[in-house]
Order: structure tokens, then sequence, then C-alpha cells
């Protein structure tokens, strides 16, 4: 009966364990966490640029990784890309832009 008990308790440490391997970042791949509080960076990013005039003529797109904001579009002019970059570096928990933005 003991070895059963342990036998049980083994197995519910590993699959613990695995569960909470799965959900660990890893240099290529977000963790749970990390993939939501980049889903609400990228939100909060649309929302400000939508929300500006300047921009409601543009279509950018915009896509977080580990609170890294890159922008991609076409603007009419350097002002553009530069307010665009400004605007992204305002928003909370954006670490850096990739400002791909391209003047037509």
């Amino acid at each position: 009966m003991k070895k059963k008990n342990i036998m049980v308790h083994l197995v519910m440490v590993f699959v613990l364990a695995a569960a909470l391997m799965a959900c660990a970042s890893t240099r290529t791949h977000e963790s749970t966490g990390e993939y939501v509080d980049d889903s609400v960076i990228t939100t909060k990013v649309k929302s400000q640029l939508a929300g500006d005039d300047f921009f409601k003529s543009f279509q950018i797109s915009v896509e977080t990784y580990k609170g890294t904001v890159q922008l991609s579009g076409f603007v009419n002019s350097q002002e553009a890309v530069n307010k665009a970059g400004e605007i992204t570096l305002s928003v909370k928990g954006v670490r850096s832009v990739k400002n791909n933005l391209i003047v037509k």
C-alpha cells in the first residue's frame, strides 16, 4: 500500500513539474504571461494610433514580442514615422520599438 501511495505521489509531482515547465519562457518562446502582456501592449498601441487623427488614414500593423513593438506599414511623411514611434514608446510596458514604417 505504501509503494502505491509513493508511486501516485511521484506521478503527481512529475505531472506538476511538466505543467510548470510548459508555461516557462525560453529564448524563442514566450510564456503564457508574456503572451498576454504583449497582447495588451499591442491593443494599447493600436488604440493610441487609431485615436490620433493624424493616423486615421494610414494602415499601420503592430506586433509585440517580449515588450518589443514592431510597427510596419506605409505613411506619407517622416514626421508620421517619428510620431508613431513616440506614441508607441509612451505606452506602458513597451521596452523598445522597431519602427519599420515606410514613407511612400
